[in-house]
């Protein structure tokens, strides 16, 4: 059992109690856990996990019913059923059966009860998110349309809100984005944006955003050599199964194409567990199956194995569930034709054992009892066998606020992931430019609205200037007139200067009349000319 995982022994009535050994070499090969509600296939998960911890193999699981969480703790002798896991490690003959806690790392994509879980939009990718959202064929065109034109501009898209700003802004050029990438319409983007805003207020917003993930956090290992069990808190998570099943299908795609080849290692690099699997499978289209079914049967050679842990064994696809080589099956109940269908082919995917009535046993197992089939040496399964579990040495059940806190306190990880990081983005880019162009246009109706401004004002002031220039004309035309008109003294000179020379032209006139005429014999001839000869002498001496 060095080299391998006890699962349990094989019931000593019906196969001599042969112990059923997981081998490490071949834990990379998956494997599949399936059983009824209450059968103990929740409490099989736990054991194996923490045998896979103790060896140095970090785990992943998904808890979803929040009583995972004991695995961080001790079992105890006081809690309940615990002289039923002493008596079956009796019975199974473990004689060292005692009480373990393991290295635990709690994880919340809330960041409610561990550490948020985020990512970015970009590393989501469009196809994971119309998968999320649910977007039709036409939907996810627009879509994949959005990242790439994103992609083209160097626009980052971290969170939510960048995505809800390139797709605002892919509404507002969808003319110009139509004819170089393909039809882009206002209504899809539309829906869109409505789907956006259900994902955020289911939650969905506190996935995305940095920092993100750093995948390598889940391949830690303590200072013991003991593997980190990494508890994914998934009781409120499974309020929204879409974003459970994306989250968990983007964790193992980021695995694959972080990891590097290992082909077959000793131990695996990484196990996941996934509970309630089907969420992963219900109402996937095909496209999304089969990237599944790709990434489980290639990240075998990253080193990573991936347990499925489900209800009904027909929940899995069959081309998943080929590739799926350890199995244990608990009890189904053959209540209804679909049960009877899934212990049928349950029944059929095991590898024949003479002694054992698959079919009939499956109906017969008791809790804690499960009929297991696990890879050998040369990679073929093993005869199904009729196998008593072991019991696990950790809590189960979960751990309480308190103790979550203090194992929080000194996490690997504490303080990296806990606060929320924004940095500049399409978001901020975006909102940027928008504010730049409505500078650019204000700035450019102020200019015009300026221009406007000087040329009316220096169309009045050209008016002015005109005005100006016509009064400053006909003040100088009147000031010409004003100095071309005798002065008061001038015209004073002038008239007593004509007043004189009248007088003595007068006074010479009848001089000159007398003594041309005569006296007063000839007064009315000497008369007239009298005064004709003063007119022209008075004209004269003007």
């Amino acid at each position: 059992m060095s080299d391998g995982i006890f699962i349990g022994l094989g019931a000593p009535e019906r196969n001599g109690g042969i112990p059923q050994i997981l081998n490490l070499r071949r834990a990379n090969r998956h494997g599949l856990i399936t059983g009824a509600t209450g059968t103990g296939k929740t409490v099989t998960l736990q054991g194996i996990a923490e045998s896979f911890s103790a060896r140095g193999v970090p785990i992943f699981l998904a808890d979803v019913k929040g009583d995972l969480s004991g695995i961080a703790m001790a079992g105890s002798p006081t809690a309940k059923n615990a002289d039923k896991l002493i008596a079956r490690a009796q019975e199974i003959g473990v004689d060292n059966y005692s009480y373990a806690d393991n290295p635990a790392i709690f994880w919340d994509l809330y960041g409610q009860q561990g550490h948020p879980i985020r990512t970015t939009v970009s590393e989501m990718g469009p196809l994971l998110l119309s998968r999320l959202m649910g977007l039709n064929e036409t939907q996810e065109g627009v879509l994949s349309i959005a990242f790439k034109y994103a992609d083209d501009q160097g626009l980052l898209l971290l969170d939510l809100g960048d995505l809800q700003a390139m797709l605002a802004h892919c509404a507002e050029n969808a003319d110009t984005l139509s004819s170089r990438y393909g039809n882009v319409t206002k209504a899809s983007v539309g829906a869109i944006q409505r789907q956006l805003l259900q994902l955020d207020s289911q939650g969905g917003g506190h996935f995305f955003g940095e920092p993100a993930l750093d995948i390598h956090d889940f391949l830690k290992v303590d200072d013991q050599g003991r593997g980190y069990v990494n508890v994914l808190a998934a009781d409120k998570l499974m309020q929204s199964p879409r974003l459970y099943a994306t989250f968990l299908l983007w964790l193992l795609s980021e695995l694959f194409e972080t990891l590097p080849e290992v082909g077959d290692p000793d131990k695996p690099v990484l196990v996941f567990f996934f509970d309630e699997a089907h969420l992963l499978f219900d109402d996937a289209p095909k496209a999304l199956t089969d990237k599944i079914e790709q990434v489980v049967r290639l990240i075998r050679s990253k080193g990573v194995g991936v347990y499925f842990v489900t209800q009904n064994p027909i929940d899995i696809p069959e081309e998943v569930a080929g590739q799926l080589g350890n199995r244990v099956q608990h009890a189904l109940r053959a209540f209804t034709p679909r049960d009877q269908r899934a212990i049928k082919a349950a029944a059929e995917t095991f590898r024949i054992n003479p002694d054992l009535n698959v079919e009939t046993a499956i109906t017969e197992l008791r809790v804690g009892e499960a009929l297991v089939s696990l890879l050998q040496d040369d990679g073929s399964p093993s005869i199904v066998q009729r196998t008593l579990i072991a019991p696990p040495r950790s809590r189960l059940g979960p751990v309480d606020a308190k103790e979550r806190a203090i194992i929080q306190s000194i996490s690997p990880c504490a303080d990296k992931y806990d606060t929320a990081v924004d940095r500049e983005s399409a978001e901020e880019i975006l909102a940027a430019r928008g504010e730049a162009a409505v500078a650019a246009v204000q700035a450019a109706k102020a200019q015009v609205e300026s221009e406007k401004a000087a040329a009316a004002q220096a169309k009045v002031e050209a008016k002015q200037r005109e005005a100006e220039l016509k009064e400053q004309a006909r003040r100088d035309a009147a000031a010409a007139r004003e100095a071309a008109r005798p002065s008061s003294l001038d015209r004073a000179v002038q008239s007593a200067t004509r007043s004189a020379a009248s007088s003595v032209g007068r006074q010479v006139a009848n001089e000159l009349g007398r003594a041309v005429f005569g006296g007063s014999t000839r007064r009315s001839s000497g008369g007239l000319a009298g005064k004709l000869v003063r007119g022209i002498l008075g004209s004269l001496f003007k």
